[in-house]
């Protein structure tokens, strides 16, 4: 008899164990609710979503082990996982996000990218999360616009809403997220100027910001980032000058303005920065190509084509360290091209559509 009440009470023991252990019921609740409000056919990514533990083996949920109530969504539809192994393909997926996720008020990162067909707006509710430190929403077909609350995420340090069709302006209220790191808008609708304040975001590493509709001119105060190390405005219908600040930034590495409107001269300053992927190509820019290349001169790519420069190539630009890429193409460059490096190794499509360079690679002077 004792013996059998004791194995009752261990039964009960594990049993209450395993219920306390368990998510909470309302959890695991909004959980089945934004399953419900998606639609995919192909993989049974929510095959594993049964039970009444949902931190225990549901794909994609993590939970924190002290507290079991959910932490983590990471839904990839492009990603290595045995799922999309066997299935030969990548993922694709329908339906929107839900504004149940919200109910799920300790997490810390929503990742739900790379699904293709995902529609609707991004859950106002979203910025209620207070723990919420990486939101990656890249590559679904999410439409409206960025919450203007967004800056309420305060801990955020990931936001990345690429390729999407997100419209509007970036909200004033970004700029009041001070901890974050990267931010990635690249190829949306986004229109309107950047915010004003741009550079409170003082831990920013990567702005990739190409591919939208935004207008106007670069705010100084982006002069204050100084951990970016790469800047991506390209594709866009920026204009204004470009400022010498801009070659003054202590780590930026690479900068795409290519594809806007900025006008006038290239500043000398960032031809002897540390910038080394550096393109300018397809603006308005004028004036001479700055005679003020030197040994620290470093550029992996180096594109100033479809411009209105002229002028010679100065011969300084032999001097640099090292020039991988070189475009100079459809300007209005004249005189003889230089020799020895960079130019020894560079083609005929660098230099053409010029008004009258000569010399190698093209025809003699």
């Amino acid at each position: 008899m004792r013996t059998a009440l004791r194995c009752f009470s261990l039964l009960l023991i594990l049993a209450v164990s395993s219920v306390v252990h368990a998510c909470p019921p309302s959890e695991r609740a909004a959980l089945l609710a934004f399953r419900a409000a998606l639609h995919e056919p192909y993989l049974g990514i929510f095959n594993s979503w049964t039970g009444d533990d949902c931190c225990n083996r549901w794909h994609g949920i993590s939970c924190d082990q002290v507290t079991h109530r959910v932490a983590d969504i990471s839904l990839r539809g492009e990603a290595e996982d045995p799922i999309f192994e066997r299935a030969h393909r990548t993922g694709y997926m329908t339906g929107s996000i839900s504004p149940e996720i919200c109910k799920l008020t300790r997490l810390s990162s929503v990742i739900i990218a790379d699904w293709k067909g995902i529609t609707g707006e991004i859950p106002r509710c979203i910025t209620s999360l207070p723990f919420l430190r990486i939101l990656d929403l890249i590559g679904n077909r999410l439409s409206g616009d960025l919450p203007a609350d967004i800056g309420r995420l305060r801990r955020l340090t990931v936001l990345n809403v690429a390729d999407n069709l997100i419209s509007g302006s970036i909200p004033a209220s970004l700029t009041a997220l001070t901890n974050l790191m990267h931010l990635d808008l690249r190829n949306n609708k986004f229109s309107g100027q950047l915010p004003r304040n741009f550079g409170n975001l003082r831990m920013l590493s990567r702005a990739l910001l190409s591919r939208n509709q935004l207008s106007g001119s670069l705010p100084d105060s982006i002069s204050k980032i100084y951990r970016l190390a790469d800047l991506d405005l390209s594709q866009n219908q920026l204009s204004g000058v470009i400022p010498s600040w801009i070659g003054r930034m202590a780590v930026l590495a690479t900068l795409n303005l290519d594809g806007n409107k900025f006008s006038g001269s290239i500043p000398p300053s960032i031809l002897v920065s540390g910038i080394s992927d550096l393109n300018l190509s397809r603006n308005y820019l004028t004036g001479n190509l700055p005679d003020v290349f030197k040994s620290q001169s470093y550029f992996t790519v180096l594109d100033l084509s479809y411009n209105n420069l002229k002028g010679p190539i100065p011969k300084s630009v032999s001097e640099a360290s090292y020039i991988g890429h070189l475009d100079l193409s459809h300007n209005h460059l004249c005189g003889p091209i230089p020799n020895g490096a960079p130019f020894d190794h560079l083609e005929a499509a660098s230099f053409v559509f010029n008004d009258c360079l000569c010399g190698k690679p093209l025809k003699a002077c």
